[in-house]
């Protein structure tokens, strides 16, 4: 189900930021935004100089992929080589929500995306700053956690500044950030899907959408 443009839902403040994120997206930048589980490290995902930004900023090894966030369920045309139909099924019964769906990657996302494999993590966010970045810049942006690789969870604007610096074009203020699950990961390139990390949906739930038992 495609999540409704928020534009006219915005706080003025909140929207000032979101409209200079996205200029800085658009020319490579790096911000950091709320989302609905922690702060997030945003760059254009189509863009390779931004992604290895990211790279460097978190301090995170090349092999390890970046999750990536959509505006809505009709961008997975963008990222996928081909779309699961099971994808379509998850979608509409999951996002927005915390369940990442892994699929054949597109040749369009740089391989520095995927660890330089050909699969790659999305979802739609239960949150309307990142979507509408994403909706706005017209591509998925990079949803890693806005912190150094291995460092505490990011759950603030200030957590976010006391890892990373000056290192982000702009953290994005969102407020505190509720402790909750992370987001469930559910493989569907093989044969079965497969889950590869536990997380806020639960396998008996997913289970009942697809009509299988995996």
């Amino acid at each position: 189900m495609a999540a409704a443009p928020l534009s006219n839902q915005l706080a003025p403040a909140l929207e000032r930021q979101i409209a200079l994120a996205v200029d800085l997206l658009r020319e490579g930048g790096v911000v950091a935004y709320p989302t609905d589980t922690l702060y997030g490290l945003g760059a254009d995902a189509f863009n390779e100089a931004a992604v290895e930004r990211v790279f460097v900023i978190k301090g995170r090894p090349h092999g390890m992929p970046l999750p990536l966030l959509l505006a809505d369920a009709d961008a997975l045309a963008q990222v996928a080589s081909e779309v699961p139909p099971l994808a379509r099924v998850l979608a509409e019964r999951f996002w927005p929500g915390a369940l990442t769906l892994v699929i054949p990657r597109s040749a369009k996302v740089p391989e520095l995306v995927s660890g330089r494999g050909w699969k790659v993590g999305v979802r739609v966010p239960d949150h309307p700053v990142p979507r509408e970045l994403a909706r706005r810049l017209g591509a998925p942006i990079t949803g890693t956690s806005a912190n150094k690789s291995g460092g505490p969870d990011p759950r603030t604007a200030a957590d976010v500044r006391s890892q990373l610096g000056e290192m982000v074009d702009l953290v994005i203020e969102g407020g505190g950030l509720p402790a909750g699950q992370p987001s469930t990961v559910l493989d569907l390139t093989g044969p079965s899907p497969r889950i590869v990390r536990a997380g806020a949906i639960s396998k008996e739930a997913l289970e009942a959408a697809c009509g299988l038992h995996f």
